[in-house]
């Protein structure tokens, strides 16, 4: 892979007080997104690689808790929402961050901002089935919409974006509270995974409605909710859970101050019991042969918001950091300037190299060559850097020689280092194996889930 002639659109740089925050800044000044109206943006191919990341690493860990992936339409009716008693009669108390259109024939449908009433209807549209078909745990990833008063923080809280929504049917309370915890497991492994440092908290059912809820967030001074901690009995909460402020814990009478911190969430999980099934008439048939209303739950992961919620709290204020599993390319190789004494006489190990990174396993497909060489090599290893790259290969004038000696940058571990040809091979052989568990995006999906297909 070279690297794309417009990378890195001109005029990037972004006037100050557009800026509402040091990832919106970097993504934009590296060319990872464009803004193309208020709340909404481009994203730009070196970001769509990670974003594809993203998603792999979603459906991975989805699949292993047994749910199924399927596609919605991105418009609901209006007539859902209003069976549902999110939208009153005559389309009144209307959400005001809800996107509506109204269609030649008058009729108004909803961008959705999730799709409680439509995957609830599509249960209902087969309803009833037997209870042996549960648990049904379905799933989408898809553009999702909110009508944001007043869009900040780039791609964090935007009018259009990403978001895995997974929806889950049990015939049962009991039922539907064990996959909640499956599925809250999965959460953790997954964000694990990712690297960030994330805190799971009570949350505020609100509008969605249900009896129980957990956010999970990056702490970030950015970040939009307060989060609070007892140390003494574990507690831990959105202060929008507080009715009122106070600096010891009502959990437990502790007389420890309470701790409070910013974070930014990036992953919601609610039990809506039968809120939404009993309003639409998504039932089961039990072993009496009686129909009931489904127990169901809903979990989201806001797919854009993650990767620039990771970026926000592992770069510097110049460069970007990414976690290794999103990093778009895991190793750049950057050339001999045109031109240069070193330029004829390294090409072949350049092609040597680059070929011989791809054999490295997890590697294929994850090599980037920087082969702009009208540009000297300080500046694109400057531009590497504020890529971040993890790992960053200069083929400069020490590789001409016996010496054969490269340089290498790993911005993991913040170390540079001179090595043989060999050693370089090793050195990213290791950095790249040590996060094994990301997918490069040139092999196939190939995970399967743990749970039997349910079939409608």
């Amino acid at each position: 892979m070279l690297e794309a002639v417009f990378m890195i659109p001109k005029n990037a740089t972004v006037k100050t007080p557009d800026i509402t925050s040091k990832s919106q800044r970097l993504m934009l000044e590296q060319g990872l997104i464009r803004q193309a109206g208020n709340g909404t943006f481009h994203v730009l191919p070196i970001l769509q690689r990670s974003l594809q990341k993203a998603i792999n690493l979603i459906d991975r860990h989805m699949e292993a808790a047994g749910s199924q992936k399927l596609t919605m339409p991105l418009l609901t009716s209006a007539e859902l929402w209003k069976k549902s008693g999110r939208l009153g009669p005559n389309n009144g108390a209307t959400p005001t961050e809800l996107l509506q259109t109204t269609d030649r024939h008058g009729k108004v449908q909803i961008l959705g901002p999730t799709h409680e009433e439509s995957i609830t209807s599509l249960l209902a549209a087969v309803a009833p089935v037997s209870y042996r078909q549960f648990p049904l745990r379905l799933y989408q990833i898809s553009t999702k919409f909110r009508d944001e008063m007043k869009p900040r923080f780039g791609l964090m809280r935007a009018k259009e974006f990403l978001m895995k929504d997974l929806y889950t049917f049990d015939v049962d309370r009991a039922g539907c509270e064990q996959t909640y915890r499956e599925v809250n497991e999965a959460y953790e492994k997954l964000f694990r995974e990712v690297g960030v440092p994330f805190v799971k908290v009570a949350g505020d059912c609100g509008t969605m409605g249900g009896s129980l809820s957990h956010e999970y967030h990056f702490p970030s001074e950015v970040g939009e909710d307060e989060l609070i901690k007892c140390h003494r009995c574990g507690m831990h909460t959105n202060a929008e859970l507080l009715q009122t402020l106070t600096e010891r814990c009502k959990n437990c009478s502790g007389s420890e101050t309470l701790e409070r911190q910013a974070g930014i969430e990036v992953a919601h999980a609610f039990i809506l019991e039968d809120r939404y099934t009993r309003a639409l008439g998504a039932t089961c048939l039990q072993p009496n042969g009686k129909p009931t209303a489904l127990q169901m739950g809903c979990f989201g992961i806001g797919v854009t918001r993650l990767i620039a919620a990771s970026i926000e709290v592992l770069s510097s204020e110049k460069e970007i950091r990414w976690p290794a599993v999103l990093a778009p390319y895991r190793v750049c190789i950057i050339t001999p300037k045109a031109g240069s004494k070193e330029e004829s006489q390294a090409s072949s190990l350049v092609d040597r190299l680059y070929n011989d990174l791809q054999m490295i396993r997890n590697s294929q497909g994850e090599i980037i060559v920087d082969d702009r060489t009208q540009l000297t090599i300080g500046k694109r290893l400057l531009d590497a850097r504020k890529m971040g790259y993890p790992v960053i290969v200069v083929v400069g004038a020490k590789a001409i020689g016996d010496g054969e000696l490269l340089e290498v940058h790993n911005l993991i571990t913040e170390t540079e280092h001179d090595l043989s040809y060999g050693d370089t091979l090793a050195a990213v052989a290791a950095t790249v194996l040590s996060n094994a568990n990301s997918t490069p995006l040139t092999e196939q999906h190939k995970h399967g889930s743990n749970q039997v297909a349910r079939k409608l």
